[in-house]
């Protein structure tokens, strides 16, 4: 046995079908045989890193293909194994279940052998391809991102490459960050820092903006001033990356976790109470927040926008100073002065070796500018294409359109959906509709309704029928809802999100 050469698995309980086979690929790859699901799932066990392909019949005693593939996935096998179903069974619905249980391909009997090989040959490539490029970019990052600062730092230069900046943001932001940080102690010890939290507090401030990854292009890098009903959409970018962080299911009771929440969700509040999204005052806004709200405010002042020329230091100060920006606490600005002479110096002399980012630059910008990087065209085109997607569908269906997370509790409204129904487009938990928004309250009231009346795991979406106040008149509607559940404690199904759909009945 050549042990140069890609190892296949066969499973079939017919051994004419396994001597098959075996005849026609075995010129170019090592071969196994199993004759049931049982020593197929022994082998797999037992030479999991080594088998490159798996050739799987569908009808077997003991263990049947589809078992075999239950299996694979709740081991994780089937993300590193391709498996290729051969079987004369080609009922529709047998194929549809093993395509969703993750089979790369399906080749009905009798076969050509032709296609039979260059399916295998292809298939194997390209999970070739995929684990060299995998493991070249694990490489990569194991190599020069070995803390948390540094995976943190990369993501967020992508969201700034995205958002037409240079990607230095980021990283002016930590440093400001880390020297407002520095003398607020040396000054008072009022608040609940200390120095071991500079550095937590300075990784979670490059994650300030990462919620903008959800805005719309044409918003996000709108050269002229936004429209107010654009202006509240580039506002939910602090709720959604508040929302994004709380959907990350490990680290939630991380020191990390908590200032990168804080720091999203509020670095847009104001000392005056007039910022967004919670109309926080004061000391109400953690000072994690408060800090880099300042920082963010001073970076932006002085660098060059799609929609605005850069300020000078001096310039940048007396804007700040005269509330020009928002308002700030008192004692932030005075530790802003305090630092102003060292922060330009700091600011000119950044070096980037400190935190390895000349790499970083190269992946992001690899990643989300170079159309001919194989990340970019697997991950990043399926992502647009998704949202490409959603937005088409959200736009053209004639229906109104709802998503509730549980967790923050934020619901999100299509333009459509808000219009007819008298409701903002985004919703916090706590949100009471005024009195000008007639029929506003009700409906919402009936969606919430809606969104508590089932509490046992539902896999298909199922439908009701309610009234709505649409356009000031009560209309009885379709209420199609989908849930998704995810595992919470001790492994029991938690209610996660509800998706809607409300069809006028005509």
């Amino acid at each position: 046995m050549d042990e140069k050469r890609p190892l296949i698995l066969i499973v079939d309980d017919v051994a004419m079908n396994r001597a098959q086979l075996s005849d026609v690929l075995s010129d170019k790859y090592n071969i196994i045989e199993a004759e049931n699901g049982n020593e197929a799932l022994l082998l797999l066990r037992e030479r999991t890193s080594e088998i490159s392909l798996v050739l799987l019949d569908m009808v077997m005693p003991e263990k049947d293909g589809m078992e075999v593939l239950a299996i694979m996935n709740k081991n994780g096998w089937i993300n590193e194994i391709p498996v290729i179903m051969i079987s004369g069974e080609t009922a529709h619905a047998l194929i549809e279940g093993a395509y969703m249980l993750g089979v790369t391909d399906f080749i009905g009997r009798p076969f050509d052998e032709m296609v039979l090989k260059n399916r295998v040959n292809n298939t194997i490539r390209l999970y070739k391809k995929q684990k060299s490029l995998s493991d070249l970019v694990l490489n990569q990052i194991y190599e020069k991102t070995r803390n948390n600062s540094m995976m943190v730092t990369m993501l967020s230069h992508i969201v700034e490459f995205r958002n037409g900046e240079s990607g230095m943001h980021v990283l002016h932001i930590n440093t400001i960050t880390e020297m407002l940080l520095r003398e607020l102690l040396h000054r008072t010890k009022k608040y609940t820092i200390n120095k071991n939290d500079i550095g937590v507090i300075c990784t979670a401030s490059s994650m300030h903006d990462i919620g903008k990854i959800t805005i719309p292009d044409e918003i996000l890098n709108k050269p002229g001033k936004l429209t107010p009903e654009e202006f509240n959409i580039m506002k939910g970018h602090t709720v959604n990356c508040a929302q994004m962080l709380n959907a990350v299911p490990v680290g939630k009771d991380e020191l990390l976790m908590k200032y990168a929440y804080e720091i999203c969700r509020w670095h847009h509040e104001r000392w005056d109470g007039r910022g967004y999204p919670d109309g926080l005052k004061g000391d109400e806004i953690p000072i994690a927040a408060q800090i880099v709200s300042i920082a963010d405010v001073y970076d932006a002042l002085t660098s060059e926008r799609c929609y605005k020329h850069a300020f000078t230091h001096e310039k940048a100060l007396e804007m700040i100073h005269n509330n020009e920006c928002g308002v700030f606490n008192p004692l932030l600005i005075e530790c802003l002065d305090a630092i102003a002479d060292k922060l330009v110096i700091s600011l000119q002399t950044f070096d980037w070796s400190k935190q390895a980012d000349k790499d970083f630059f190269y992946i992001a910008d690899a990643m989300m500018n170079d159309q001919k990087h194989p990340i970019y065209n697997q991950a990043f085109r399926q992502f647009i294409d998704e949202r490409k997607k959603s937005h088409f569908f959200e736009t053209t269906l004639d229906g109104i359109l709802f998503e509730y997370t549980f967790n923050p509790a934020v619901m999100k409204l299509t333009t459509k959906a808000a219009t007819k129904l008298g409701l903002p487009r985004t919703i916090v938990d706590d949100y009471k509709p005024g009195d000008d928004t007639h029929g506003a309250a009700e409906n919402l009231e009936k969606i919430k309704k809606i969104l508590k009346r089932h509490s046992a795991p539902k896999d298909k979406p199922f439908l009701i029928k309610q009234t709505f106040n649409i356009d000031g008149k009560s209309t009885p509607c379709n209420v199609k809802v989908l849930q998704i559940w995810a595992k919470g404690q001790n492994e029991a199904p938690v209610l996660a999100s509800v998706y809607g759909h409300i069809d006028v009945i005509h």
